[in-house]
């Protein structure tokens, strides 16, 4: 005698009819998470963020914007100015007409506040020199890139980003 290899629900049902093995063979045939083949669509389970009158946040791609840091046009096009951020000093760069990044304000040699110098910036304790745009080491004697703070351009002003 040959088993079948492809257990059907019509022969499931067949089977049921055996006994109480069969009946409980059943019911695990019948219970699948497979989509109904009856094309009635399945409506999505709901979530709290789907309650009328709630806001479901911002789009996916976009940021999420957190407090004021400054406007814009206080940052001059290549140039630097130094800010807080989170309640710790930061340093904000403008690399072209509307990129702006942000960096912690403090050296990553010995802790120092370093300080906006245009396209660069320098730390006052022991000369260490960092590329605006990117936070890079351009002179020692720090080894580490400043710590990127993420940030966002929303209309003329410069917010943070998470």
């Amino acid at each position: 005698m040959t088993e079948p290899t492809d257990l059907t629900r019509r022969t499931m049902l067949a089977l049921g009819s055996v006994g109480a093995v069969g009946g409980a063979l059943t019911l695990a045939g019948c219970a699948t998470d497979a989509p109904s083949s009856t094309g009635s669509p399945t409506a999505p389970s709901p979530s709290l963020t789907d309650e009328p009158g709630t806001d479901s946040g911002p789009a996916p791609d976009a940021p999420a914007v957190g407090d004021d840091i400054a406007a814009l046009a206080d940052v001059p096009v290549g140039g630097s100015i130094k800010a807080t951020i989170n309640d710790e000093p930061a340093l904000i760069a403008q690399p072209t007409a509307g990129q702006v990044v942000a960096f912690s304000a403090i050296c990553t040699h010995q802790q120092c506040v370093v300080a906006p110098a245009g396209d660069e910036f320098h730390c006052p304790c022991h000369g260490s020199m960092f590329d605006a745009a990117t936070g890079d080491v351009i002179q020692g004697p720090a080894l580490e890139p400043l710590t990127e703070i993420p940030v966002a351009v929303s209309g003329d002003r410069i917010v943070a980003a998470s």
